[in-house]
C-alpha cells in the first residue's frame, strides 16, 4: 500500500534529453533503457510506479523514500552509462558526436542528459494520479500511438 502525505510525497521526475535529441528513437535503445530503468530501480531501492520513455525525455513517478538527487542520480547515471556505452559498442559515432561536451571541464566527453531535471513532489491521492494518467497519455499526445495501451515503452499495461 503506497501512503502518500506531506510527510511522505512521491516524486515525479522528468528528464529531458541533451538538445531534445531523440535519443530513444529506435526500440533497441528502448530497451537498452528499460533495462536501466530497472537496474536503478533495484540499486537505489525505490519502487517505480509509472513510467515512460518518450523519443526525448522520460517521466517516471515513484516512492519518497529517497531524496529527489539520490533517485535522479541512479537514474539518470545508470542510464547514461547504458546508452552512451550502446553507442560506443556497435559504432554510432555520429550519435555520439551529438552527444559531445562542447566543454571539456569533467571528466566525461558525452552527456545524454539536460543538466536540470524537473522534479515534482506528490502530496495527495488526486496529483499522483493525475501524473499516472500524464505519463501513460504522453505518447497520444505526442501523436506516437493511437491508444495509450499501444505504446509499449511505458507502465500503462502493467
Amino acid at each position: 500500500m503506497v501512503i502518500i502525505s506531506r510527510d511522505e510525497p512521491c516524486l515525479y521526475l522528468t528528464a529531458v534529453t541533451k538538445d531534445r535529441l531523440p535519443v530513444f528513437r529506435t526500440d533497441t535503445l528502448k530497451i537498452v533503457a528499460c533495462a536501466a530503468l530497472d537496474e536503478a530501480r533495484h540499486s537505489g531501492g525505490f519502487y517505480i510506479f509509472a513510467y515512460v520513455i518518450m523519443p526525448d525525455h522520460i517521466h517516471v513517478l515513484t516512492d519518497g523514500k529517497r531524496k529527489p538527487s539520490d533517485v535522479l542520480r541512479f537514474t539518470k547515471g545508470i542510464m547514461s552509462r547504458r546508452i552512451i556505452g550502446f553507442l560506443k559498442d556497435h559504432g554510432y559515432e555520429s550519435s555520439l558526436e551529438k552527444l559531445r561536451h562542447e566543454k571539456q571541464s569533467r571528466d566525461y566527453k558525452y552527456s545524454l542528459w539536460e543538466h536540470h531535471s524537473n522534479v515534482m513532489l506528490l502530496t495527495s491521492e488526486g496529483a499522483f494520479m493525475q501524473r499516472v494518467h500524464y505519463t501513460h497519455q504522453n505518447p497520444m499526445r505526442a501523436g506516437l500511438v493511437e491508444g495509450a495501451e499501444d505504446y509499449r515503452w511505458s507502465s500503462v499495461r502493467c
